[in-house]
C-alpha cells in the first residue's frame, strides 16, 4: 500500500508542474501585470522600477523557476486588493466552500441513491418515467436560474431562508440545493443503470432462489456492487462543488472561494486568482486519490 501511494504521488509530479505553468501564465493572459497594478498616471520610470522589483524583466523560464520555488512554500505574492498574503485570503474562504460543497453532496446522495434504486426496481413504470424526467430537468436547469427561483420562492414569497450571505445552516440550504441539483440528477441515472445491470447478474438470481427478501437483495448485495461508478461521480463532482461554484456563490453572495475568484478576476487581483486555482487543482488531485482508495475498500477484487 505504501508503494501504491508513493507511485501515485510520483504520477502527479508532472501534473503539478503543468498546473503550475498554467497558473503562472494566468498573469500574462490578463495583460501586462505591471500595467494592471499601476494607475494610468504612472510614468515610464515607475513602470520600469516596478517591473524590475517584481523580477518581470527577467527571461520567462527564470521567472517560472522563481515562481516554482515560491509556491513550494505557499507564497503566491501579496493581494493588492486585500493587502495581505494571497494564499491566506484563499484559505480564509476555503472552509466556507468546503462546508457548502459537502452539504450539497450530502443532499445529492440522500436524494439520488434512493430515487435511482426506486427507478430501477420499478423499471418502465410511471414512477420510473417521472424520476427520469425529473433527472433530465435537474441536469438541464442552469444553476443561476435555479438559484434565483429558489430565492424567489423560499426567501421572498415564503421568507423561510435568508436571501444571501452566511452565518449558519439556514444560509447554506438554498445554495446547497442549487449546487446539489445537477449532481443528484446525474447520480440518480447512474445508480439506476448500474442497479439494473446488477439485478440481472447470476448471483442475484441465486439469492432470490435461496429465498432472500427484496430488501436484503437490493441493499446487501446489489447496491454494494454498483457503488464504484457512484464513487467516480462523487470524486469528480465534489471538487467542482467546493471550488467551482462561482455562479452559485455569486448569486447567493456566499463568501466562498468561488465568489472570491469572481471578485479577484473582476479586480484583476491575479495573485489571488493564482492561489485559488492552485488550491482547487490540489483538491481535484486529492479527490482522485481518495476515489482510488475507496474503490479498493468497496470492492476487494481491485488490488493496489
Amino acid at each position: 500500500m505504501k508503494k501504491y501511494f508513493l507511485r501515485y504521488a510520483l504520477q502527479f509530479v508532472p501534473v503539478l508542474l503543468i498546473i503550475s505553468l498554467i497558473v503562472f501564465a494566468l498573469v500574462y493572459m490578463a495583460g501586462d501585470p505591471v500595467a494592471l497594478m499601476l494607475p494610468d498616471s504612472a510614468t515610464p520610470a515607475d513602470i520600469a522600477n516596478l517591473r524590475e522589483s517584481l523580477g518581470l524583466n527577467r527571461p520567462f523560464l527564470v521567472q517560472f523557476w522563481i515562481f516554482l520555488t515560491h509556491i513550494g512554500s505557499g507564497n503566491f505574492g501579496t493581494s493588492f486588493r486585500y493587502h495581505t498574503d494571497a494564499m491566506s485570503v484563499v484559505m480564509g474562504r476555503l472552509p466556507a466552500s468546503i462546508e457548502l460543497g459537502l452539504l450539497a453532496m450530502a443532499i445529492a446522495l440522500t436524494v439520488s441513491i434512493p430515487l435511482g434504486i426506486w427507478s430501477a426496481v420499478r423499471k418502465n413504470s410511471s414512477i420510473d418515467v417521472l424520476i427520469a424526467g425529473a433527472s433530465v430537468a435537474g441536469k438541464a436547469m442552469p444553476p443561476f436560474w435555479l438559484g434565483l427561483m429558489l430565492i424567489l420562492i423560499f426567501a421572498v414569497t415564503l421568507p423561510i431562508f435568508p436571501v444571501s450571505g452566511s452565518g449558519g445552516l439556514r444560509h447554506m440550504i438554498l445554495p446547497a440545493i442549487t449546487l446539489g441539483g445537477g449532481a443528484a440528477a446525474e447520480i440518480s441515472r447512474l445508480v439506476r443503470s448500474n442497479m439494473l445491470e446488477t439485478l440481472g447478474q447470476d448471483y442475484i438470481r441465486t439469492a432470490r432462489s435461496k429465498g432472500l427478501g427484496k430488501f436484503a437483495i437490493i441493499y446487501r448485495h446489489a447496491l454494494k456492487n454498483c457503488l464504484n461508478p457512484v464513487i467516480t461521480i462523487v470524486t469528480v463532482q465534489l471538487p467542482f462543488l467546493i471550488g467551482g461554484s462561482l455562479i452559485t456563490e455569486t448569486v447567493f453572495a456566499y463568501p466562498g472561494v468561488g465568489q472570491l475568484l469572481v471578485q479577484a478576476v473582476n479586480a484583476r487581483d491575479m495573485s489571488v486568482v493564482q492561489a485559488g486555482v492552485f488550491v482547487i487543482a490540489l483538491i481535484v488531485i486529492f479527490m482522485n486519490m481518495l476515489g482510488d482508495v475507496l474503490y479498493r475498500l468497496v470492492d476487494h477484487r481491485i488490488k493496489y
